[in-house]
């Protein structure tokens, strides 16, 4: 493949066998939220409020996390603009660099983080569907977990099950067509926002419990129970401290910067309108729109949840939660043990519509790739409906696998205890997930110097400030990452390294296959 720009090769936009431009502004927003909101929101201030160890903490962990979502979200609306195809992500990267990185991209979102974060979601309905009824359960095996070696094993338990019959059932549903996507999208997407609207009222306003607030809002700075964080590896503990969030300027500095692994991992997927590009009737202005609108919405929601939770809960409670779950202790502090079967239900409503705008956009990066000779052939058609199918297909394959394939651990005693691999592979893939963005931020000046007079009907926000303070600012959480996470971050790595010779070989395997079809 050659490493200049080239024009994107994209199915028709029309009713028919070409892409059907049938996503509005309203609906692209809705697809924004939807992806946004999963689980994430109810559970990670556990992790946030021990990592920052103060409410202030919390809430400006949420802040940071806001602006640096906003303004990325602000910036990428010129190249959704620019490149009005489907792709999203992968045709900016690809254009500003070469194909290498738009591939790159494809592949770790491919192979973890839109498909192990739809693994992990499914398994989250999964378990609060649990909660409604016990029978589906973790430990009730119907293929009792089968060593693959000594760290991983594969299994069929009956949460798995329910997981992987949602991902066959959703993509499903959106091989008929992107109109009945978004539909469901639409549908899930209201009730869900309706949901943590009603969460936010009863925390703030039904719910508020004096004693938290005094506890809270009387000691919004002071900073208690805050966890050591520890250097990466014992190279790094040669010479970097082990230190907390009341450990002065720096520490506090460390600490905000682990804790945006939770809060960025729950605030991202705000990109995946820009997949759906070929689809959105005016893609030119309802991408970019889409992108802005969503994010400020979804962000406003997240703050105002947990200040809901500072009303209602002391932060020690927040800290302690019972595995993690934040949002079900608030409930349950409001109605009693009624308040996790609510929370159950929201969760239940919010996790299948997050998994429907993740399963639908997903699949479009695999078209763009294969269109480009860059992933299995058939997955760079369309079907009689209009959506690439078989992507779809592929995609439901491959997060199926990750649903099945297991952790093994093995203690002292002999006990063994089995994971998730997708949670391992979300957590490598957080550092990843951010040096992409930070590298399509900086495409928009690349593109700048490289195609001046482009028709660009919207421009960068602030450009070149906002652009350029969110690349500081993710480069130096990712710089934090590195030193404090090091193990992950470094995972995270090897997972994009390893896209390198599988690039090479693929890309070697297009021009073959071009010139054996030319000499037919």
């Amino acid at each position: 493949m050659s490493d200049t720009a080239h024009s994107v090769p994209q199915a028709a936009a029309k009713d028919g066998p070409g892409f059907v431009r049938a996503i509005g502004l309203f609906d692209g927003t809705m697809i924004v939220v939807g992806s946004m909101i999963g689980s994430g929101i109810f559970i990670v201030a556990a992790d946030i409020s021990r990592q920052t160890g103060s409410p202030a903490g919390l809430i400006f962990t949420w802040i940071l996390t806001g602006l640096l979502t906003i303004s990325a979200a602000l910036s990428y609306g010129e190249l959704a603009a620019l490149f009005p195809h489907a792709g999203g992500q992968y045709i900016y990267l690809r254009e500003a660099y070469s194909p290498l990185w738009g591939f790159l991209y494809g592949w770790t979102l491919f192979l973890v983080i839109q498909t192990g974060t739809i693994a992990a979601v499914a398994v989250g309905f999964a378990r609060y569907l649990g909660v409604l009824v016990p029978s589906i359960s973790p430990t009730a095996w119907i293929v009792h977990p089968i060593a693959l070696g000594s760290k991983y094993a594969i299994s069929l338990s009956v949460q798995q099950l329910v997981g992987v019959l949602m991902i066959i059932l959703l993509t499903f549903i959106n091989t008929l067509g992107v109109r009945l996507g978004k539909l469901i999208q639409n549908i899930f997407t209201s009730a869900k926002t309706l949901s943590l609207v009603g969460l936010i009222f009863l925390g703030i306003f039904i719910g508020r419990n004096a004693g938290a607030m005094i506890e809270n809002f009387g000691h919004f700075w002071a900073i208690r129970n805050a966890q050591p964080i520890e250097p990466g590896t014992s190279f790094l503990r040669s010479f970097l401290p082990t230190i907390t969030a009341a450990s002065g300027a720096f520490g506090l500095f460390v600490a905000f910067g682990v804790a945006q692994v939770g809060s960025l991992f729950s605030a991202d997927a705000w990109n995946n309108i820009g997949f759906t590009a070929a689809e959105v009737k005016n893609p030119k202005r309802d991408v970019a729109l889409s992108m802005a609108f969503g994010t400020i919405i979804v962000i406003a929601l997240y703050c105002l949840a947990n200040l809901a939770y500072l009303f209602t809960l002391p932060l020690v409670q927040i800290q302690t939660a019972p595995d993690d779950r934040v949002a079900s202790a608030a409930l349950n502090a409001i109605f009693g043990p009624a308040g996790a079967m609510i929370m159950a239900v929201a969760i239940i409503i919010s996790t299948f519509g997050c998994n429907n705008g993740l399963i639908l956009a997903g699949a479009r990066v695999s078209y763009a790739m294969a269109k480009d000779g860059l992933f299995f052939k058939s997955t760079g058609k369309l079907n009689s409906k209009g959506v690439p199918g078989s992507a779809l297909v592929y995609q439901g394959i491959w997060i199926t696998v990750l649903i099945l394939l297991r952790t093994r651990r093995v203690d002292a005693a002999g006990a063994v205890t089995y994971g998730n691999l997708y949670s391992n592979l979300l957590e490598y893939v957080v550092f990843a997930a951010l040096l992409f963005y930070v590298m399509t931020t900086i495409g928009i000046f690349v593109l700048r110097g490289k195609r001046p007079d482009a028709d660009r009907p919207y421009r960068a926000f602030g450009y070149p400030f906002v652009p350029a303070l969110y690349i500081l600012a993710a480069a130096a959480i990712m710089l934090v990452l590195l030193l404090y996470q090091t193990q992950t971050a470094g995972a995270g790595l090897v997972i994009v390294l390893i896209g390198l010779p599988v690039y090479f070989l693929w890309s070697w395997w297009s021009r073959r296959s071009a010139r054996t079809d030319t000499t037919q």
